[in-house]
């Protein structure tokens, strides 16, 4: 059914670019928020007892709670109205920041960061379908999707700097205070920008088996990758949450085929361009968290760098992932979303390698750089092709679950990323610590365990390499530019 505008005059809304800068700052802080906390997570590990493999689910908790009620958020953003939806979520973004400052134990954080988590899950699918419905122009709206892209990319590599900078001066738990002022202001002037827009359902029906079993799936395969290196890989333990989580995942499709009201409906994978834009985001999030994470740790426990200086050294990624964020926007239109989906992951890949040899006795000269240069403009432009290939040819009705869709991808991606890295870094540094010579916890032991993180996340962007060479589909120039939706929402 075609969605109708509610008090919206026929046209292009002349507000639309500023509501663009007010939807996009959300968007910002949401990414922002998924890694401005790496950096400080070796502070956050001192202070509140955490282990090795139990700080990731700082990360990891955040992540999955956010993907895996995207999709279900996004629905009823459609139906409740997108942009009353979408400051309720920041609300509780806000709240769920003030209870993460505040966290006193490793569980309260982690239990907080679930809850901010689910914020986040409520706001940005319903910014993302905001910006689809208020830009009617295709020219425009490919356009602004290209900034869209570009900040995601820009938001998970400024939180390395902006964290680093925040957790010197003033403690880690500011990196979650600093979005109560931020959010409250955006929260202010959202009825000021934003104007309403929804789906005239005639029934409103949800999908709660969809959005449970799609949240429990990853969280199970995250949890039996995690546990993996203390249980073994061939155990029990780690088959038996395997075979349950996908196990899971066949009970989704099942549930999907046959409901009335399905939170993904399967109709929409008949779209290949977007089939192949979820995969590579997929494996976008996959490569890059799952280099960001193993980085951080090399840096700051293994070079001892501090939090601000690991943080200023992240900014040569942080500039070059712009400048493939912008060239990629630039050049999509003209080459199309395949070459530059290639260009980006052969860039993310070459990045991981170059980060292989890093040393005990290294530096940032000699270590580091070489490889943040050349992965910060890979994955600036891996992130524009993806977002406009997952949204090319949805109509607007459906731009609410398309959104959620290529979110909860590339965030299922960073959890199961991290989940990976760390499992093998611990076992490779188990094996390592073994070794005559080298004391069980060493710091030889755990850059053997970064170094073959490195290597997983460049076979992870070998795999999105694959993706852009045999699913996405060769789209002549013309053709990448997101159609004129039905009907007009201001």
């Amino acid at each position: 059914m075609q969605p109708e505008s509610i008090s919206a005059p026929p046209g292009q809304d002349p507000r639309r670019w500023k509501a663009l800068a007010l939807l996009g700052a959300a968007f910002f802080m949401v990414i922002l928020d998924a890694t401005i906390v790496l950096t400080a997570i070796p502070s956050m590990q001192q202070d509140l007892g955490f282990t090795v493999t139990g700080v990731q689910w700082v990360l990891t908790a955040y992540a999955l709670t956010f993907a895996g009620l995207m999709l279900f958020f996004g629905r009823m953003a459609d139906l409740f109205g997108r942009r009353r939806v979408f400051m309720a979520g920041l609300a509780l973004f806000v709240a769920s920041s003030i209870m993460c400052g505040a966290a006193w134990s490793a569980e309260v954080l982690v239990a907080a960061r679930s809850l901010q988590g689910l914020s986040a899950a409520i706001m940005a699918p319903t910014a993302l379908s905001i910006v689809v419905a208020t830009f009617s122009d295709s020219a425009e709206r490919n356009k602004a999707l290209g900034v869209w892209g570009g900040l995601g990319g820009v938001g998970a590599t400024a939180g390395l700097l902006l964290g680093g900078l925040i957790t010197d001066a003033l403690g880690w738990e500011w990196i979650f205070y600093l979005n109560v002022p931020v959010g409250v202001v955006i929260l202010a002037l959202s009825p000021v920008l934003l104007r309403e827009s929804r789906e005239r359902a005639a029934t409103r029906e949800f999908d709660v088996v969809g959005a449970v079993t799609i949240t429990v799936a990853p969280l199970l395969i995250a949890y039996a990758v995690i546990q993996a290196p203390e249980s073994g890989w061939a155990s029990a333990t780690t088959i038996g949450l395997l075979v349950a989580a996908f196990a899971v995942l066949a009970l989704f499709v099942f549930v999907e085929a046959r409901s009335t009201a399905p939170l993904v409906p399967l109709r929409i994978f008949r779209n290949r361009t977007l089939v192949g834009g979820n995969l590579l985001m997929l494996v976008v999030g996959l490569a890059v968290d799952g280099m960001l994470f193993p980085l951080t740790l090399y840096a700051q426990q293994v070079l001892r760098y501090s939090a601000l200086q690991f943080g200023l050294m992240s900014a040569v990624m942080t500039v070059m992932s712009v400048v493939g964020a912008f060239a990629g926007q630039a050049l999509v239109t003209r080459l199309g979303i395949r070459p530059i989906a290639i260009a980006g992951t052969l860039l993310i890949g070459a990045g991981c390698l170059l980060l292989i040899p890093v040393s005990v006795n290294g530096s940032f000269a000699a270590d580091m750089v070489w490889g943040l240069l050349v992965f910060g403009p890979g994955m600036g432009a891996s992130f524009v092709a993806a977002q406009i290939a997952a949204l090319t040819g949805v109509a607007e009705e459906e731009s609410g679950l398309a959104a959620g869709l290529v979110d909860t991808l590339f965030n299922i991606g960073s959890a199961l990323g991290i989940a990976t890295v760390t499992s093998v870094a611990v076992a490779v540094g188990r094996v390592a610590a073994t070794e005559p010579g080298d004391p069980s916890g060493s710091v030889v032991a755990l850059n053997d365990g970064l170094r073959a993180a490195f290597g997983v996340a460049a076979v992870f962007a070998v795999l999105g390499l694959a993706v852009a060479l045999f699913i996405l589909t060769r789209n002549r120039p013309a053709e990448v530019a997101v159609p004129e939706p039905a009907t007009h929402h201001a």
